[in-house]
């Protein structure tokens, strides 16, 4: 089976708080006192394959519940269901699947995405079934861990690493979804983005965290967004395709701001 040249992109899409100030009158979307509210959107590191389809059927959420069982999950009621491409979810494209659910505050523990049957691959054109079987049960788990202060609504974005999670099983030839899922809150992180140039080539933007690489590749115009940052100064590096004749760029003390992406403008690589 050929697959396509490796072009993966690991970006998440801007995450934002709001501090909702509502009249009493107002009652669709006030939050009640000791609650908070939650979205989430998807968006995807994609790896070499032409379409990733993955059917989303509910979304739920384990608040102020440590332990590893079924107890303690409930859903997020009515969200955006689907089959949705995967690769079409980047360059700082996301969807919501969930708009302001109220949860009570404290520990947002996890969250985890139920697929429905309709899931497949297509690769150099052709059509193959994904297996899921876990998710349809279980669903896919992301622990979260983070922290909801009563009166604050929080977008929290998954990132779908879908050049890690897709497994040819053996000599069977079936192809397995074992997701590798990233999630990211404005409280606990920040973002770079910014622009390349000339972008007729392929070019990865990084930030090395702690041994921890976040990564993502520019897309068509030369734009990357890294997300899932902690603040502080960092360093950036972008490396092109070594087959394009152009040197790394390194750009040293960059500050980034929980909450905020932070823009280091257009950079112009320079020849070997």
């Amino acid at each position: 089976m050929k697959l396509l040249k490796p072009f993966k992109i690991f970006i998440l899409s801007l995450l934002a708080i709001t501090l909702y100030n509502c009249d009493d009158d107002d009652s669709s979307s006030k939050i009640e006192e000791g609650n908070s509210n939650i979205s989430v959107r998807l968006t995807d590191n994609p790896g070499d394959y032409d379409n990733v389809f993955v059917e989303i059927v509910d979304v739920m959420v384990k608040v102020n519940d440590s332990s590893t069982g079924e107890n303690g999950w409930q859903s997020a009621g009515a969200i955006n269901t689907g089959v949705y491409d995967l690769l079409e979810l980047t360059g700082g494209i996301n969807v919501l699947l969930v708009d302001g659910f109220q949860v009570p505050s404290g520990t947002l523990n996890q969250i985890r995405l139920i697929l429905g049957e309709d899931n497949s691959i297509v690769i150099d054109g052709e059509t193959f079934p994904l297996n899921t079987p876990s998710a349809q049960q279980s669903g896919l788990k992301i622990k979260i861990n983070e922290q909801l202060l009563p009166g604050y609504t929080y977008d929290i974005v998954l990132d779908f690493d879908v050049d890690q999670s897709i497994v040819v099983a053996g000599n069977s030839g079936n192809i397995n979804l074992k997701p590798v899922i990233r999630a990211a809150t404005q409280y606990t992180s920040g973002g770079v983005e910014g622009d390349v140039t000339p972008f007729d080539f392929q070019v990865v933007a990084s930030v090395d965290v702690s041994g921890d690489i976040i990564s993502a590749y520019t897309d068509v115009n030369g734009a990357f967004l890294l997300n899932g940052i902690p603040g502080g100064v960092h360093t950036v590096t972008l490396t092109p395709d070594p087959i394009s004749g152009y040197a790394p760029l390194i750009v040293e003390d960059v500050e980034v701001v929980n909450g905020e992406i932070t823009n280091i403008g257009l950079l112009q690589f320079e020849i070997l």
